[in-house]
């Protein structure tokens, strides 16, 4: 699994992740860090990364892109780096599989629920 963490979400994420996500990146580590959304955008269509941010624009670029990376939104608030990893070690599973559905966009992470949504979910 190609993960390309946004700068929203903290690099220290890709070491502690490692075990379990091996292809993790964040934008800092591909010379990403304060590029606009658009290059990170075209930078994980490129070469095959999923997009994973705090950011609704990412969520709601890809729902409208038919040609878009996956893009996993994490929609919890305020929260700690620990969090953030707890949550992505929970749901590898579910990750793994949003990955591998050629239909899915968009993986929506919040407190109570997991959401898909495909192109046509508009």
């Amino acid at each position: 699994m190609k993960l390309l963490l946004d700068e929203n979400l903290s690099p220290q994420l890709v070491e502690s992740l490692a075990d379990l996500y091996s292809d993790l990146k964040h934008v800092h580590g591909c010379n990403l860090g304060g590029a606009d959304d658009n290059a990170v955008w075209e930078y994980a269509k490129a070469h095959g990364f999923a997009i994973v941010s705090k950011d609704s624009d990412f969520a709601e670029r890809s729902v409208l892109d038919r040609n878009s990376p996956k893009v996993i939104w994490i929609r919890i608030g305020n929260c700690s780096t620990a969090e953030i990893e707890t949550l992505l070690r929970s749901i590898n599973e579910t990750i793994r599989s949003f990955i591998e559905d050629d239909e899915e966009t968009c993986l929506l992470l919040d407190h109570s629920r997991r959401h898909r949504s495909k192109p046509d979910d508009r």
